[in-house]
Parts: structure tokens; sequence; C-alpha cells
């Protein structure tokens, strides 16, 4: 289904006439089906720019697959560079290798929290909670996206606890076992040296796009530090 909106959507974007004949959506709907008064229409506003990104947040090995085919940006959440080849790297290699060069290269935009500091390791303890709604609350017992992630990063037994317990309304027990690692190697908080060494490994990893929230102090300074480092 997400194909074929994003097919839908970039021939809307051309402002001709639209006409989709596909497994899930039909356009203009068949003689035969609501109306019978359905015909090919096209965008009346005009988009400032002819081409408009599209950029999904995938996660599953076909959906990255597919994100790596079509669209021109990805977003993934918790992005591990360490282990973002093992989890993800034959799903991008197999959508790259279908990908129409005219979209140019995929970018890929992952970061997290940014705090600068020799006592800023402290800081990601505060995604805690986040990470336990996200791996144990969302979704359900075998089909949740957030859950199946931490288990392909090597944290099967964790991921399992967090989301017994988050379904069983115990938060904060859950949020305690989100394993201290994960957090650190999702987060970008520590003494400079460190958050520096992050954005390499980001940046080895097939990051183009830095996507970060920065915690405390003044966060336009952050910023512009962060900005003169990925230079």
């Amino acid at each position: 289904r997400t194909r074929e909106v994003i097919d839908i959507c970039r021939l809307v974007w051309k402002r001709e006439r639209v006409t989709y004949n596909g497994k899930y959506y039909t356009l203009p709907l068949p003689a035969d089906q609501g109306t019978g008064l359905g015909k090919p229409l096209k965008m009346i506003a005009k988009p400032i720019r002819e081409d408009i990104p599209v950029w999904i947040a995938s996660l599953g090995p076909k959906n990255v697959e597919m994100t790596a085919e079509i669209a021109d940006g990805w977003l993934p959440i918790f992005y591990m560079p360490e282990r973002a080849q093992d989890v993800w790297g034959a799903d991008l290699a197999a959508g790259t290798a279908k990908r129409d060069p005219n979209l140019g290269p995929l970018e890929i935009s992952a970061g997290g929290l940014v705090a600068i500091g020799d006592d800023m390791s402290e800081v990601a303890e505060m995604a805690r909670p986040m990470v336990a709604l996200y791996v144990g609350g969302m979704g359900a017992k075998g089909r949740n996206f957030y859950n199946d992630l931490m288990c392909r990063y090597g944290y099967e037994e964790e991921a399992t606890k967090i989301q017994d317990l988050y379904l069983e309304g115990k938060k904060d027990e859950a949020a305690a076992l989100v394993p201290s690692e994960f957090l650190k190697l999702t987060n970008l908080c520590g003494p400079e040296g460190f958050v520096r060494e992050r954005i390499e490994a980001y940046a080895a990893a097939g990051v183009s796009v830095l996507n970060i929230i920065p915690v405390g102090g003044n966060p336009t300074a952050t910023i512009e530090k962060l900005k003169t480092w990925v230079s």
C-alpha cells in the first residue's frame, strides 16, 4: 500500500490528470463503484518544487528494502551505527539494486538526544521511558516492530521482558530494563570527544543527515557546535 500511495502522490505532483491501476488503489474509481461519475483529475495548486522529497520511517525488512528502492530518504528510529549493517545491510542493498538512478543516493537521517559535557551520559537515561513505550507498548505481542528491532540488535531477552512488564502495566519496571548500552549507542550524550566519535560512527554507517534533539544548556549553541564538527 505504501508503494502505491507514493506512486500516486508523485503522479499528482506532476500536475497531470491522474489515472492509476494498482493492487490496492484504482483512480478514478471504476464505473461500477462509487457514484460512477469518477474521472481523472489533476491538482490545481502548483507546488513550489517540482520534485517533493519522500522520506519513509520504515523498520521491517521488506519496508526498508522498498525504502531503498523508491524513497528519497529514510528515517529509522533507534539507529545504532555499530549494528546497522548487520540489521539492515542486506535489505538496503537489495532495494538499492532496484533503485532508479535518477533518484540519486538514498539519504539517511538518524540521531538522538545530544548533550555535551563530562557528566552528560546520564542525559541518555531520559530516553528510557520512551524506549520502553515503543518496545513494550507499541503494537501487540508478536506484532511490534520496535520490539523486533531491539531483538535484531541482540537484546532479545531484554526486549521480551520489557514488553511483558509494559503490557502488565508495570511501566517503570519495564523502563528500568532498557539496556544502558542501547541508550548510549542510540544517542550522543557525553564529553566532547565521545560526541565527536558518535558523529563519526553515524557518518561511517551511512547517515547523511544528523537528526538531533539538544537537551539542556543552550540548544542553539549545541546545534552550531555540531554543525562545525559535522562539516
